[in-house]
């Protein structure tokens, strides 16, 4: 979702043309099965990289609060999914 798009949902909300609604149990059981497939870590993998890099990896986890395995395993999603974009 774009940041136009963020902001255009919060101002419907915020100027009441939008209300929230609690989510159906159907939604709910769908989503979590979702999440279930999309988090679970089931493969694991050794690579190497520079102690730099390394470094500069733990130094942005920590500024996040996440443990840095983390952040690597989501900054791999996130260019998987198409989130992230090379540039040209």
């Amino acid at each position: 979702m774009k940041a136009s798009e963020e902001k255009e949902i919060l101002e419907a909300y915020e100027q009441g043309r939008m209300k929230l609604r609690k989510p159906s149990k159907a939604l709910m059981a769908k989503l979590a099965n979702a999440s279930g497939r999309t988090f679970k870590k089931d493969k694991r993998i050794n690579i190497r990289i520079s102690n730099h890099d390394l470094i500069g990896i733990q130094t942005k986890a920590l500024q996040k609060g996440l443990p840095y395995q983390a952040l690597i395993s989501g900054l791999i999603h996130q260019y998987v999914e198409g989130d992230l974009l090379e540039k040209a």
